[in-house]
């Protein structure tokens, strides 16, 4: 991915977070197959970072990962950013997002593994599911879990983006951030709350 040096994110807390929220993933082979799925991003005491995730049996692309090396995307905020929103010119239209590339090898996991890994995503996406036999009993959830294969990333790089337009004038991140927040776009509106979580981009940060 290519980054300039003024938007490449750094802090890991930031990045872990970034793939948490958004934590839908595309996840990519060799062959350049490509699988949509949520992933769950975990640290271990030794640093080493994992992506668990779990995909059908049916989908034929689990048969080529094992022990290969697979790039994995998280798309975060983004958004067209309309050039009449600077106060300077000139200016021309572009898009601001925030995004993560995980490479690593891939380990498939035994069924108690694979278990423990969607527990673990139930849990972080909807808590009040786990143990909830009326919605998912024993059996059911049994029958599913062959049809499945379990397998985690292990991370060995990541590369984050943050192009939140942090390079322009402060009233050129204010005229944005406000047009943003505007919006009647979703995704636009989901941007200009990252940028404010984050304090890039909106004219309001000292850097600006």
């Amino acid at each position: 991915m290519y980054i300039p040096k003024n938007m490449a994110l750094h802090d890991k807390q930031a990045i872990a977070d970034l793939i948490n929220h958004f934590g839908f993933g595309l996840l990519i082979s060799p062959t350049l197959e490509a699988t949509h799925l949520p992933l769950l991003y975990e640290a271990a005491e030794d640093g080493q970072e994992y992506l668990y995730g779990h995909i059908a049996k049916a989908n034929g692309h689990w048969q080529q990962l094992d022990g290969q090396q697979v790039l994995v995307v998280f798309s975060g905020p983004h958004s067209y950013i309309s050039p009449t929103w600077y106060a300077n010119d000139p200016a021309v239209p572009t898009w601001n997002y925030a995004a993560v590339h995980c490479t690593g090898r891939v380990e498939l996991l035994d069924a108690s593994a694979t278990a423990k890994a969607i527990d673990k995503l139930i849990e972080k996406y909807e808590p009040s599911l786990s143990g909830n036999a009326a919605i998912m009993p024993a059996e059911y959830v049994d029958k599913l879990s062959q049809a499945i294969v379990g397998f985690r990333v292990i991370v060995d790089s990541i590369q984050a983006k943050e192009k939140l337009g942090q390079h322009r004038k402060r009233e050129d991140q204010m005229g944005v951030y406000h047009a943003l927040t505007q919006s009647a776009s979703a995704e636009s509106r989901a941007l200009a709350e990252y940028m404010l979580n984050r304090n890039i981009g909106t004219g309001q940060n000292k850097e600006a």
